[in-house]
């Protein structure tokens, strides 16, 4: 499997190695060695969720409050999407930056963010299909969001697709509200939580 680091410290791009057949085609979408010898600890799962989009879906930008936060595990078993990351850690040296990565079924890549990292994608193709893996459980009173059409961040959504947001998304605050109103994670609370699972 190939690991590769994003521009936002905390957050990787996993390639695997894929065996296809005259039945099909067989993958390991995670691999704990190859996990751990990028991230520095194993990834603990404690929820995994799925979700089904059509074209111009976007999901996001969503976060957890730090601690205990939540890390997220991105793969594709169907369909294609563009998977952002954001750095919205107050006191990081990339705050209010982001990357983006294209994960497909095909290349059957994974993205994983770290704790207190902003997360949005956008689905290309109906039926987009999107599997993570969870370091923590669902908390309703822990979880943020951001909208993911804020014009300062100015998120690679394509200008083709009809959007589709969830009425929560369309309604977050910018990236800029959320500052003043002093509700993003701080860069320290999410360096000492990394120190933590490396124990």
């Amino acid at each position: 499997m190939l690991a590769s680091s994003l521009k936002i410290d905390g957050a990787f791009e996993f390639t695997p190695r894929t065996f296809p057949d005259d039945r099909g085609v067989f993958v390991s979408p995670y691999q704990e060695a190859a996990f751990v010898e990028a991230v520095g600890h194993p990834l603990k799962v404690a929820q995994t969720n799925h979700s089904v989009s059509r074209a111009g879906t976007i999901r996001g930008i969503h976060y957890a409050d730090v601690p205990p936060s939540q890390a997220k595990y991105v793969f594709c078993p169907r369909g294609s999407f563009i998977d952002v990351v954001v750095d919205i850690r107050v006191g990081s040296p990339t705050f209010g930056q982001w990357d983006a990565v294209l994960v497909n079924s095909t290349k059957c890549n994974a993205v994983y963010l770290s704790e207190g990292l902003g997360h949005a994608m956008i689905a290309l193709e109906d039926d987009t299909t999107m599997n993570y893996l969870c370091s923590t459980v669902y908390n309703p009173t822990g979880e943020h969001g951001l909208t993911p059409l804020d014009p300062a961040l100015d998120l690679p959504w394509p200008r083709e697709l009809e959007f589709q947001l969830s009425e929560k998304d369309t309604s977050a605050p910018t990236l800029a509200e959320a500052y003043e109103a002093g509700v993003l994670p701080r860069y320290e609370d999410c360096v000492a939580l990394y120190a933590s699972l490396k124990v």
